[in-house]
């Protein structure tokens, strides 16, 4: 039977074991990807390697220094020659305040789906929370640049960790928001992160032109509460107030669906009770997406904008009503245009919450070949 006080004990002494071999603070502060800190994992490991709660250093917007949380998955055993690789995972939308950080969540393994596969495989997990949860700030939700240098520095964080033995050598893996993350990643490896080695970029149901995305999924219950995160990000990130775009009486409503978490499949259904109040009036004075500053925020942090920088793998449900069908297409063929290697797979049928759990087996297979040299796959020019 699982002993949990036995677990935690074990995997205290083990944090304890790894800060042991960490540098100081002040030392560690002036890297990004430096380990700042590190807890047991709530939940553990799916498998019988070791699990822990990250504190890491990654950049902010402005240049400056800033601490990030998330999850790190080991197998176990002896790394390999030559290090294990890593699988960089971008989670779907949590939320946007500090509460909302998946690492600290009961289960933090079990939103990722495919874990006990990748670790079977040999792969370290790393799962950054993104910069404002888990940690105190405002989350720039949606934000690529903020996404993609915590994406990239998870990956260091992982190097960084004393036993890992982890390369870098590494894949991106990403669902939804995670998928934006990753993408963005993707295209700041070279600039940001050179010392790495990135082989691919798989994204299921990634939120990619950002503009189109918002105008789609304006009247849905969860369009609504995507919206009402967004705008509670970005109103505190640039100072514009929420209230120039948010009727007076929808404010507390709006207040509150901004500060939900999003934690299981079971809050997906929950949507609808939080936006219950604004069926019968009315939410926004305008459209975001047709509305400055908000649709200048949404161009610029649309990914496509740059080189991809690796191959990429992309993964859509017919039945999505929050990332629709089309706009995935069209940004894969935009990839295509660029020169990039795009495999694209839909699934018919598949809703958004389960774009990444019916992906995931193949995308893996997809990240084998990556790790193993294998030339990519395309259908562009097919």
């Amino acid at each position: 039977m699982f002993n949990v006080k036995r677990c935690l004990r074990w995997s205290l002494a083990a944090a304890i074991a790894l800060l042991c071999f960490l540098p100081a603070p002040e030392a560690a502060a002036k890297k990004p990807g430096a380990i700042l800190n590190v807890w047991p994992l709530i939940g553990g490991s799916p498998d019988n390697g070791e699990a822990f709660r990250i504190l890491y250093q990654s950049t902010g917007l402005k240049g400056e220094p800033i601490e990030v949380s998330g999850a790190i998955y080991i197998p176990p055993g002896p790394a390999p020659a030559g290090g294990r690789p890593v699988i960089a995972y971008g989670h779907p939308t949590s939320g946007v305040v500090e509460k909302c950080a998946p690492s600290l969540m009961p289960d933090n393994a079990g939103l990722i789906w495919g874990i006990k596969s990748m670790l079977a495989k040999g792969y370290i997990v790393v799962a950054t929370d993104y910069p404002g949860l888990g940690t105190p700030g405002i989350h720039p939700y949606l934000i690529g640049v903020s996404e993609g240098r915590a994406v990239l520095d998870s990956v260091r964080a992982a190097i960084a960790l004393p036993r890992s033995g982890a390369s870098n050598r590494f894949v991106l893996w990403g669902h939804s928001q995670g998928g934006h993350a990753v993408l963005y990643a993707g295209e700041l490896a070279k600039s940001y992160a050179p010392d790495l080695k990135l082989l691919g970029v798989a994204a299921a149901a990634p939120a990619t032109y950002l503009i189109e995305l918002f105008d789609a999924d304006k009247s849905s219950a969860a369009g609504k509460e995507l919206t009402a995160m967004a705008i509670w990000s970005w109103s505190n990130l640039y100072k514009d107030p929420a209230s120039s775009l948010v009727e007076a009486n929808a404010m507390n409503v709006y207040k509150t669906m901004a500060q939900d978490c999003i934690e299981s499949v079971a809050d997906f259904l929950a949507l609808d009770k939080a936006e219950r109040p604004l069926e019968k009036q009315k939410f926004l004075k305008a459209n975001p997406a047709k509305t400055q500053p908000w649709q200048g925020i949404m161009q610029r942090n649309s990914p496509g904008q740059q080189p991809a920088g690796a191959p990429v793998f992309l993964a859509q449900g017919t039945a999505d009503t929050i990332v629709r069908p089309y706009i995935t297409k069209q940004f894969g063929k935009a990839l295509c245009k660029q020169g990039a290697k795009v495999m694209f797979v839909e699934m018919p049928g598949v809703t958004h919450t389960f774009a990444a759990k019916e992906s995931v087996a193949t995308a893996l297979k997809w990240m084998d070949d990556r790790f193993r040299g294998v030339p990519a796959p395309s259908v562009c020019g097919g």
